[in-house]
């Protein structure tokens, strides 16, 4: 047993102190500092990537900079320019030409002037709608809230004149085409309705009046049609059922 305790007394004895592990520690610090086997701290930057000398030496760099060059005939000659050129007025994508709705207006004014069938066989709703506007306008200037009736007649009696033309015509008339016509001739109606403004029509001069606007109304369309369908001969025809549309416009003007 007394051996036992000197050979513990021995193994556990020893002449390494705390100075020894700090002296140790210096040691490997430097250690790595030599090698480089020490990674360096977080706070430490990393070394700058490489930079070619040209750069360094930005004073004496003499070459020129790349700058697009602004050529002022690309744009002129671009093919969207072209296109943007050659794309028709706003007024003639929508189909409102004045000069023909002014030919229009003064061929329905004078029923004796000749009627120019390339011109009316255009479908032109921007007069006739002015026209029917200009209508309900004077009508209720006049005392009288028709609106509901002037469109709904316009659109009873375009489809009546559309299926009759039809039948009438070999070469046939579009929907449009009739509307623009019979909206047009819609013109004298409302120099009626105007007048109905200032006096009364339900008499022998309103009446004698009434029947004159018809006849000019009527009278007016028909060459139209006439005239932009080829149907020579039948401008009589074509009359008596205008005229008959016409007719419940003006009673509802005079009455």
């Amino acid at each position: 047993m007394s051996n036992l305790g000197q050979f513990d007394c021995d193994f556990y004895q020893s002449n390494y102190t705390i100075d020894n592990q700090e002296q140790s520690s210096e040691d490997s610090n430097t250690y790595a500092y030599v090698y480089g086997s020490r990674k360096p701290a977080v706070s430490e930057q990393p070394p700058p990537a490489f930079v070619p000398a040209e750069m360094l030496t930005s004073s004496g760099y003499e070459g020129q900079y790349f700058q697009p060059a602004s050529n002022p005939d690309y744009y002129s000659q671009s093919s969207y320019t072209d296109r943007f050129e050659e794309e028709p007025p706003l007024l003639e994508e929508l189909g409102i030409n004045f000069d023909h709705i002014w030919q229009k207006t003064l061929t329905v004014l004078n029923p004796l002037k000749p009627a120019d069938g390339s011109i009316m066989n255009e479908t032109d709703l921007t007069g006739p709608i002015l026209f029917c506007i200009a209508l309900g306008a004077t009508l209720l200037l006049a005392g009288k809230v028709q609106f509901g009736y002037v469109y709904g007649m316009s659109a009873i009696g375009c489809l009546g004149i559309h299926t009759l033309l039809n039948l009438m015509s070999s070469s046939g008339a579009s929907y449009g085409c009739v509307a623009s016509v019979l909206g047009y001739c819609l013109l004298p109606m409302v120099i009626l309705s105007s007048c109905a403004i200032f006096f009364s029509l339900q008499g022998t001069f309103g009446t004698v009046l009434a029947l004159v606007i018809i006849g000019w109304c009527s009278l007016s369309a028909s060459k139209i049609f006439s005239s932009a369908l080829g149907m020579e001969g039948q401008q009589l025809l074509i009359a008596y059922p205008c005229g008959l549309l016409y007719g419940l416009f003006a009673l509802l003007t005079v009455f």
